[in-house]
């Protein structure tokens, strides 16, 4: 059985170098988490939310999935947002999508791909209600590129339709939705434009 030593290595280095700097970090952070944010992204391996955003371990409450979708009935998100919000009283939801995502290419296409074209089914919608505008560009990549941004819209919309957000709202809650998208070519995130508070 491979152990992946070099994992568990890196993890030493890791840990050693932060308890350097503060040697009470681990010990406080086990005490509590209490995160302003909750970040629902994709699970692309070259968006990690806490360092784009440089905030260290405890900073961030992360939730991701194939193009960051937030699904009415996927009940892994929804518990998601609904601890983020009810237990640990997150101040803003931010969902965050990135260009040149595989799953929005992939439902950009025709092919089929197994399981996960169920999935794909969701963003394959919101293709259909975006598609004048999405068709009307011609260069594939200014396509792609928009629907990205497209996506990541009708996820805030999803997300502050929830029953939980609802909830947060009538309640008085301090709760923001936002939608940005990261750029794998540079290390930017965009600000779209789109932030719901009540």
């Amino acid at each position: 059985m491979e152990i992946l030593a070099n994992l568990f290595e890196a993890n030493k280095n890791w840990a050693k170098g932060i308890t350097e700097k503060q040697p009470n970090f681990f010990k406080e952070l086990s005490k509590q988490q209490s995160p302003k944010y909750l970040w629902i992204g994709c699970s692309d391996s070259r968006v990690p939310a806490n360092e784009i955003v440089a905030l260290p371990p405890g900073g961030i409450f992360v939730h991701r999935n194939i193009a960051n979708l937030v699904v009415h009935t996927d009940l892994n998100c929804l518990s998601v947002i609904q601890y983020a919000v009810e237990v640990l009283n997150v101040q803003h939801i931010i969902v965050c999508g990135h260009y040149g995502c595989g799953g929005i290419k992939a439902a950009m296409g025709n092919q089929t791909h197994g399981l996960i074209d169920n999935w794909l089914r969701h963003i394959k919608d919101i293709y259909r209600f975006h598609q004048e505008e999405l068709d009307a560009l011609e260069d594939e990549e200014e396509r792609f590129r928009l629907f990205c941004e497209k996506n990541v819209i009708e996820q805030v919309a999803n997300v502050s339709k929830t029953g939980i957000v609802q909830q947060a709202w009538k309640a008085g809650k301090e709760l923001s939705v936002h939608g940005w998208i990261y750029n794998l070519e540079d290390g930017l995130l965009k600000d779209l434009g789109v932030c719901t508070t009540k």
